[in-house]
Order: C-alpha cells, then structure tokens, then sequence
C-alpha cells in the first residue's frame, strides 16, 4: 500500500485510540483535501476570470451578441457543460479508472493494454495511439493555460486604472519565472502555502457571486438545462459558435484527472463538489446578472462585479490563483512526461522525488525549464488573453474527447459494462465532447492551430522515440548474442579467462543477451571478476511494486561460477536504485557475500547513428538521435555510484 492510501485509509492509525485515531485521520483528510485545494483546483477555478468575457467579446471572430435569452442561455450553457464533463465524466467516471491509485490519460493506456483482449488487440493498438495524441495534447494545453491565466488576472490592472495596460506583459512575465524556480521544492509545500489562498479565492468569488445573484435573482433559472437546450436547438448558429469560449469553463479537468496521484480521488472529489464546483458556479450566475443589468459590463464582468474599493484586493487575488492555476497543469505535466518515459514513448529523463511521504510527488527538471520557455514565447507572441483564448480550447477539447473514449472502452475491458450502456452513456458524453471539438475547429485560422502544432509535434517526437527504440532494441539483442552461450565460451576458453577478486556489476535488459561491457571487458582485458551480478531493470505498468516482489534471481543454469543475474522490477512512478537492490540479495544466492562497498559498475553507453537501412524516414531518425540527447546520465539515474562506475562505449546504426 502506497504512502498516500494509508494517509486516506479509513482504519484507525496502529496502536492509536479510536477517537484520537479518528481525529488524527480527519486533520490529515482535510489537510490532503487543503492541499489538492492548492495545487488541482487553480486551473478549472479561475475559469470564471475569462470564459463569460470571452463568450460575448466584440472581438471575437463569431461574436454572440448580448440579449436576455442570450445570456440565459450562455449561463445554462456553461453550468450544464461543467457539469457534464467535469463532474460526471472526470469527477464520477473516469477519476474510478485508476492504475493503482494514478490516474490521467497514461493511466487509462496502461489500463487499456493490460485489459484488452487478444481479440480487441489492434482496436487497442489504434486507441492507444490515439491516447497518446490526448498525452500530447495535454502537454499543449501546460503551455497555453500558465500564460493565458495570469494574463487574465494581470489584465485587471486595466479595470482599475488603464494607465497601467503597458505593466500588464512585464507583470506576468515576472510571476511566471518566479513560479517555475519554485517547482523544484515539490507540490507538497507549494500546496500547503497555495491551499489556504484557494480557500479564499473560492470563498471570494462565490460571495460576489451571490451579490451579482441578488441584484437580479432571475438568472438563477439558468440552472434549468431547458434553457441551454432552447439556446443550441433554436439558436444553434449563435450556439454552436459560442460553444469555442463556453470550453473555457472546463479547462482543467484532465489536471483533476493527472494529479490524481498526488492528492487521491477522495480528496480532489470533496474539494470539487464542496467547495470548487459551487464557488464558480454562483460566480457564473453573478456575472449573468450583472450583464442582464447592464450590458456594458461584458467588458469585464468578473471585475466589475467586484464593489469598487475590492476590486485591488481582488487583481491581487486573481493573479495568486492563475499562479496556482498554472501549478494544476505543470504538475500534471510532470505525471505524464514521467509516465511516458517509464511506458517508453520519451527518453529515460531525470525525475526529483519532492517528498517522502507521497511517492506521487515528483518535479521533472527538462520538462519544467522546456514549459518556462514555452510560455514565455506565448506571453511575448500574444500579450493578451482575449487572443489566447482562441487558442486555449482547441487542446482542452481534443485531450477531453480522446479520455472519454478510452475510458469506456477500459470501462468494458476491465469491469464488462455492458454494451448497451456504454451505448447510451458514451454516446451522449462523446456527442457533447465532439460538439466542443467542432466549434473549435472553427477556431484554427484565429489560434486553435497552435496547441495541435504542438501536440502534434509532441506525437510525433513520442511515437518516433517509441518505434526508434525498438530498432535499436532489435540491433542491440544481435551485437550482445546469447548469455548463457557467452557464459559457456568463457568456462571453456583456452586459455581459461582469469579472475580477478571483487563483484561487478553489469546493467543489462534482460537475461537472454549478454552486457555489451562484459563482451568487451573479457575481449579486451581477458579477465572477469570473482563475483559478477547482472542486473535488470524491469518497469512494470503500475505506479509501484511491493518490496517483497522487487527482486528475482537466476543462476543462468550455472552453478559455482559466480555469475548471477538479478530482475528487478520497479513501478513507473518509482527512481530505479541498483544499489539498494543489491542489498536486499541473500549471500546463498549469489554464491557468497558480495563486496559491494567496493563493488565495480559497468555501463554500455550506446551511440546512435544515423545508417542506411530503411528502418525509418530519414527525418525521423534525425528527430530519434537528437531526442536521445535528451537522456539523462545513467549512472545517475540507477543511483550508482561515480567513483566505481565504468562506461564502456559502443554504436548503433539506426
């Protein structure tokens, strides 16, 4: 059982009093629920910043023009589509299709593999593919919304005085940079400091909210979803269109989803139903009102429905909330690029472990400094919301629509839901996902055509990783030949290879081949050590494996050779230590006790070319040996230690 089940289990704490127990549970519950607060939440509830705003914006290439139904209709619109996607799709349905207590879009393709029958294999095949587009799509919408958030709330200055509209880009680009240093100390302490000041900032919006509601309590019939169906059905032109900036409302489901693992689905399900849902709501409906009252103040309408002596109070507030808003999808950016690389479809990358109680908690240094850069390049490109939010939904849509779909299908793989269900369930919840895709698409030539730039250039680089990998698997199993054959030619050689005392340890990827450093280091030096362990390192598709499942050993079928090899199995979420599994070897195994204070690791560095055979496009295999650079240091990544460390070389054609 993981660090963060226990925390959320809901037996009494070992050896600890009912009572006492039962309060020490609820503080650490509500402690979670505090921190999912300050980490999840920022991206979906600063939505009401902008989504109304940019619904009726003149600018707008399909603007919605401002009347009575309009505005009912617009309200009932975003209540229903929150509460379709969010709350019944994510929060209800997909956060229950967990892989071990992870969740997001890698998730459900883990899932998905080891559900699908050997029958569905290639529909399985196709649907991963496409979830790893969803992947991609969301690494698109981690560099779009941190910019798009604080511009929106840096862009309140203007409401308060327009002399400082100059200060906005320079504003946002300090509190960027300032929020991506930070990373590295981890969610933990980022949420414990964030959570409190989500408290207020739901407990802020909500409250003007229900002053914009009581000066107009008629839009409180928005909430009827008769009114959202007479706006799309006898208004579908306006509708339709609408439907591009409606989507704002939902960006930030997928993050609920992605950083599952770091707070629990009970924790972010309280805090959104409790808390996060019904703020934004009243929020919605306040802002309503106050453009049923006066249709100028669609300009601005979540400033404006602030009283004039809040409205700093609030820019201050709005602009830590997008800061956090930000932090929901970089977090969630790390889950996925770690995931990816652990499942294959990226280089191995280093990945920091930013505490010790939750094993969830990681911070990606390539991936956080690459979305620095990023949304830098947006912010200086589009300097303002209003022209980012054409972009914005195009991501949010495409990575929404492909989680439904793969949901269901691991829904009728895992649980056997039946057909008629998912008919019915996954039909209507598609058919309003493919609504939003549509509408967007009518966005492309404004700004929706850069999020799929990017996701397809990030599917592109994930599966050309994927396929060059294989290849290079293939060619790598040819070089290195068959272990147990090696291992007989070196009993057999005459001369007899000498021994030499101490234990080495060879990192290979699997049992059948042979390490390409202890080829060389017996071709070469013609010498191999008294004690040889090779070690591989498995990455099963769970977030972690028990210790008592870690290692497995195998004497090759040779006895009194001292050569052993160990499998060591490690979940995705989990930093591989050879030498703490080492550690855990029973002498009796290993043909004695291994010196490994002073043991000796060899490491077979490969170096990628680009050859002649067709094994991929010529551009692709450009795109494969540039992206290995990427790699991070091996001895580092396995944990071993420098000063014994011995890299031997080698290269492969691709």
């Amino acid at each position: 059982m993981s660090n963060r089940q226990q925390v959320t289990s809901d037996g009494p704490a070992p050896g600890s009093p009912a009572g006492h127990g039962s309060g020490v549970r609820d503080s650490v519950r509500l402690a979670v629920v505090i921190g999912a607060l300050g980490v999840v939440f920022g991206d979906i509830g600063t939505s009401p910043i902008y989504t109304l705003q940019t619904v009726f914006s003149p600018t707008d290439p399909h603007p919605v023009p401002v009347s009575t139904a309009n505005v009912f209709g617009v309200v009932s619109l975003v209540f229903w589509s929150v509460m379709v996607i969010v709350t019944v799709t994510y929060v209800l349905l997909a956060m229950r299709a967990d892989n071990d207590g992870e969740g997001g879009i890698m998730a459900l393709i883990t899932l998905l593999r080891r559900w699908s029958t050997q029958r569905g294999r290639r529909a399985a095949v196709a649907l991963a593919s496409l979830g790893i587009f969803g992947a991609a799509l969301f690494f698109g919408d981690s560099m779009i919304t941190p910019a798009i958030s604080v511009l929106s709330a840096v862009e309140g200055l203007k409401v308060v005085q327009p002399s400082l509209e100059n200060l906005i880009v320079p504003i946002t680009v300090v509190i960027i940079v300032a929020l991506f240093l930070v990373q590295r100390r981890g969610t933990a302490a980022i949420g414990r400091v964030f959570g409190p000041v989500m408290i207020a900032w739901f407990t802020a919006i909500g409250a003007c909210g229900v002053v914009g509601i009581a000066g107009h309590p008629g839009i409180l019939k928005a909430l009827s979803p008769t009114y959202a169906l007479d706006f799309m059905f006898n208004h579908f032109g306006t509708a339709f269109f609408a439907l591009a900036a409606v989507v704002l409302a939902v960006t930030g489901a997928e993050a609920l989803y992605a950083d599952m693992g770091h707070f629990g689905r009970r924790s972010i399900t309280r805090g959104w139903l409790f808390l996060v849902f019904p703020a934004c709501v009243l929020s919605y409906l306040g802002q309503g009102a106050l453009i049923l009252e006066n249709p100028d103040n669609v300009s601005s309408p979540f400033f404006l429905l602030v009283p004039g002596w809040g409205r700093i109070p609030m820019v201050l507030l709005a602009t830590a909330a997008t800061v956090i808003a930000s932090q929901a999808v970089i977090t969630g950016a790390y889950s996925v690029a770690s995931q990816a690389a652990q499942l294959g479809y990226l280089p191995r990358l280093r990945v920091a472990h930013t505490s010790e109680s939750s094993v969830g908690q990681i911070y990606v240094p390539w991936v956080n400094w690459l979305l620095l850069v990023s949304v830098l390049t947006l912010v200086f490109a589009f300097r303002s919301s209003a022209a980012l939010a054409f972009a914005f939904g195009m991501a949010v849509t495409g990575t929404i629509t492909i989680t439904t779909l793969l949901f269901f299908y691991v829904a009728r793989a895992k649980w056997g839901t039946p057909r008629w269900l998912i008919g019915i369930g996954g039909g209507v919840l598609l058919l309003v996902d493919l609504l939003f895709v549509a509408a967007n698409m009518t966005k492309l030539i404004h700004g929706a055509w850069l999020p799929l730039l990017i996701g397809l250039t990030a599917f592109t680089v994930m599966t050309t990783w994927q396929r060059g990998r294989k290849i290079v698997t293939a060619e790598r199993e040819r070089q290195e030949g068959s272990l147990r054959e090696f291992i007989g030619e070196l009993q057999n050689k005459t001369p007899p290879t000498q021994k030499v005392p101490g234990t080495a340890v060879f990192l290979n990827r699997g049992n059948e081949t042979a390490p390409l450093a202890m080829r060389a280091n017996a071709k070469h030096n013609h010498v191999r050590h008294e004690h040889v362990v090779i070690v591989s390192i498995e990455i099963e598709p769970v977030p972690r494996v028990p210790a008592d499942e870690r290692i497995t050993v195998d004497d090759l079928g040779y006895t009194n050779d001292g050569i052993t090899h160990v499998s060591a199995r490690f979940g995705y979420m989990e930093t591989p230590d050879v030498p703490s599994v080492l550690g855990m070897l029973d002498p009796a195994t290993t043909e004695g006790q291994l010196q490994l204070d002073q043991a000796s690791y060899f490491l077979s560095k490969i170096e990628l070319r680009r050859g002649t055979e067709p094994t991929m496009a010529a551009w692709r295999k450009r795109l494969f040996v540039a992206t290995s650079y990427i790699t991070t240091d091996a001895a580092e990544y396995f944990g071993l230690p420098r000063d014994r460390t011995v890299i031997m070389g080698s290269h492969i054609d691709v």
